[in-house]
């Protein structure tokens, strides 16, 4: 005879268990599985994984069976079902002699409790944060490095949050240990900015002594042919008979025969009155912007000027006015979209990899045929902030700093390269994200929202950009009629210059259909 019980369905909570251990086996994650318990889940729930609660469930649910409580904490996961629950589980512990089941009521405080804005709550914080120190005490050498430091972040952010509460922005219900981590995270910036700025002087200080030697190997060889080196030009790469061998050279030389062992002209500086009249004339409402970039190529012969960073709102038009202080300076341009790109990449790739290239700076030279050519960083604060590919902020340091960019060991090509000609441009919305050692080696300057009284002048430019994008000539339509800039001006009151892109192609395009039915 069966039993009719076993055809009942089964609860709500039966399924959470059943979920929770089925996220358990199926979960692919081998490093945070390697952690201790409570840091194992300090971790999920930081990382605001929906399945924490499920799989903490399963768990008690094998070590103390029919706990009633743990129905209503699944139900409402708060910080006052929380409790109940964790004292349950302290009770079984001695009741039942089950120390596990204390270092379960540690996770479940771990990923119930809120911000510490209760002071009745102090006492289970302080378990928690004791339970996090000394799991972290026995962490595995073993571990990611990457995974340590977040681990790191959650413990001491979490030891934290009862003094430091008020600096972590949230609601009055926000997770306890999603605060921790982005406020332990916070702790470490100057110091991971401090290492970096350490790192690189380092390497700078490497790149020095490398020098020092290659000139004592250059004077101690006098058959060496000295290349001849025209005013106003500059040798990017030379033939180096140690490193620029194996098999793989011919494939990775052919995008850059134009310029190993060649003097590159660099560009001369045109004349900065007619520059900054066009400038004026398109973006009036950012004179202290032109003033400030151009201040810095008065008096030089040829073009350079120190990496320019302009921070501003959203479609203010930071991108177009980088773009065109290239067209009117006449050099090459090589545009890098920050959110899509990451270190690798742009800082070149090495030679022993299928994927080996140069980096983009150098790539850059060898497209436009100058030494001298712009490097637009586009959303610079979009950038990826994970190490998995290396950070793009990382690797630029190398590039804006003279005295490394004149040395620059290309990973590709395996010798040093002079970069230290090209101009860098950035652009961003925010700066909160930029480590300090990377704003240090920017002139930053604040880009202006367009307003209603700019229009006259924006659309002259904005309609050439169109004409453009279509491949059309600027002789082909006549100027916009004082009816349709007036249907512009009360579309557009100032703000974002692609939202009066988006205004003058319907007007346009409106005149079009106008026109095609007469």
């Amino acid at each position: 005879m069966i039993d009719d019980l076993d055809d009942l369905p089964p609860s709500d909570l039966d399924e959470d268990v059943i979920e929770g251990a089925a996220e358990d086996s199926a979960s692919g994650e081998q490093a945070p599985a390697s952690l201790p318990r409570v840091l194992r889940y300090a971790i999920l729930a930081s990382r605001a994984d929906h399945s924490v609660y499920q799989r903490l469930a399963a768990e008690i649910e094998t070590v103390c069976p029919g706990i009633a409580l743990m129905e209503t904490w699944i139900d409402t996961p708060d910080a006052a079902s929380g409790c109940a629950l964790a004292a349950e589980l302290d009770h079984r512990a001695v009741r039942e002699d089950k120390s596990e089941c204390r270092s379960l009521a540690d996770c479940v405080r771990l990923i119930s409790l809120a911000l510490p804005r209760d002071r009745g709550l102090g006492e289970e914080h302080r378990r928690v944060a004791g339970a996090l120190v000394a799991a972290f005490r026995k962490l595995p050498q073993s571990i990611p490095l990457d995974l340590a430091a977040e681990v790191e972040a959650v413990v001491y952010g979490w030891a934290a949050l009862p003094v430091c509460a008020h600096e972590v922005i949230g609601a009055f219900q926000t997770p306890a240990i999603r605060a921790a981590a982005m406020l332990g995270a916070r702790m470490a910036r100057r110091r991971i900015d401090e290492a970096e700025e350490t790192a690189f002087a380092r390497s700078r200080e490497r790149l020095r002594k490398a020098d020092e030697r290659e000139a004592m190997r250059s004077d101690a060889d006098p058959e060496r042919p000295l290349l001849a080196v025209p005013e106003g030009h500059v040798v990017v790469v030379r033939t180096n008979p140690v490193t620029m061998t194996g098999y793989k050279l011919k494939e990775i030389v052919t995008p850059l025969k134009g310029l190993i062992d060649v003097p590159l002209p660099l560009i001369k500086t045109p004349a900065l009155a007619d520059v900054r009249r066009q400038l004026m004339a398109e973006f009036s409402y950012a004179a202290n912007v032109v003033d400030f970039v151009l201040s810095d190529l008065v008096g030089r012969p040829t073009i350079a000027f120190r990496p320019v960073l302009l921070v501003g709102p959203p479609g203010s038009g930071k991108t177009r006015f980088a773009q065109r202080l290239q067209q009117l300076l006449g050099v090459g341009m090589w545009r890098t979209d920050s959110s899509g790109a990451d270190g690798a990449a742009f800082a070149g790739t090495d030679r022993r990899w299928a994927t080996a290239q140069p980096c983009h700076p150098l790539l850059a030279i060898a497209r436009a045929r100058h030494a001298n050519v712009m490097i637009l960083l586009d959303e610079l604060d979009k950038a990826a902030t994970g190490r998995d590919h290396g950070r793009l902020f990382d690797c630029l340091l190398g590039f804006l700093e003279i005295d490394s960019a004149r040395q620059y060991p290309d990973p590709a090509l395996q010798t040093t390269v002079d970069l230290r000609h090209v101009c860098y441009v950035a652009t961003a919305n925010f700066i909160d994200n930029l480590p300090s050692p990377l704003l240090d080696r920017f002139r930053k300057i604040d880009f202006p929202k367009p307003t209603e009284a700019d229009l006259l002048a924006l659309i002259p430019a904005v309609v050439t950009d169109i004409l453009r994008d279509k491949e059309m000539d600027r002789r082909w339509i006549e100027g916009l009629s004082p009816s349709e800039t007036a249907v512009i001006a009360h579309h557009w009151r100032g703000g974002s210059v692609r939202r009066l892109r988006r205004v003058v192609e319907i007007v346009l395009r409106q005149r079009e259909s106008n026109a095609s039915r007469h």
